[in-house]
């Protein structure tokens, strides 16, 4: 029985190091079936670990979720909410930009696998809810802004950004420009000669 298991877990661990080079090379249009063809198994033995594309995806992106919750939670207590918040933002544009196929995995998906189809977006969502929550309560950004808002903003940046030169730089570039909708800062009243404010 342990000699099966461990047999199992090395299984995995070949299949999903395949399944990682593969998303690199080819994003979400990652083939299993090519997967299980390197990794040297049959293809129901790929769909038993992955039943489906998104499962894969997400195995693949587990570790990148995993941080970005971690950072969520730090950034919760921190005193400036506007900042905590668009910094959050900046690290998921990060990951979500470098990493071909992450934005896929936060896109929901209703035709996906029943028990696979939004794990990632609801475990972000649920890790991203208070600085979100700290924002609005600053009037850093509205009472109607959500998580769900925030993270497809940025999804639909890195997936418009794919095939650019510089991904990164160009999302983070596109981010800046969004946030200013978002959650803009107040500029200062313009002042005459005395020191007084002028009036527009």
């Amino acid at each position: 029985m342990t000699v099966r298991r461990a047999d199992a877990q090395r299984n995995y661990a070949r299949i999903l190091a395949v399944a990682e080079a593969e998303v690199a090379a080819h994003g979400a249009e990652a083939s299993l079936e090519q997967i299980a063809r390197v990794a040297g198994v049959g293809s129901a033995t790929v769909r038993r670990h992955f039943p489906g594309r998104r499962a894969m995806l997400q195995a693949v992106f587990h570790e990148r979720v995993e941080a970005l919750c971690a950072r969520a939670e730090e950034l919760a207590e921190a005193a400036d909410a506007r900042a905590a918040l668009l910094e959050w933002l900046g690290a998921l544009t990060t990951y979500a930009a470098s990493a071909r196929g992450m934005a896929d995995v936060l896109v929901p998906d209703g035709q996906a696998e029943a028990d696979h189809a939004n794990a990632c977006a609801v475990q972000i969502g649920g890790a991203v809810e208070p600085l979100v929550r700290n924002a609005a309560k600053a009037g850093a950004v509205g009472q109607d802004v959500t998580v769900a808002d925030l993270v497809a903003l940025v999804t639909g940046i890195t997936l418009a950004t794919e095939r650019h030169p510089d991904p990164v730089a160009e999302a983070h570039r596109l981010l800046a420009l969004a946030v200013q909708g978002i959650s803009p800062i107040s500029p200062r009243p313009a002042q005459d000669g005395d020191g007084t404010a002028a009036e527009r």
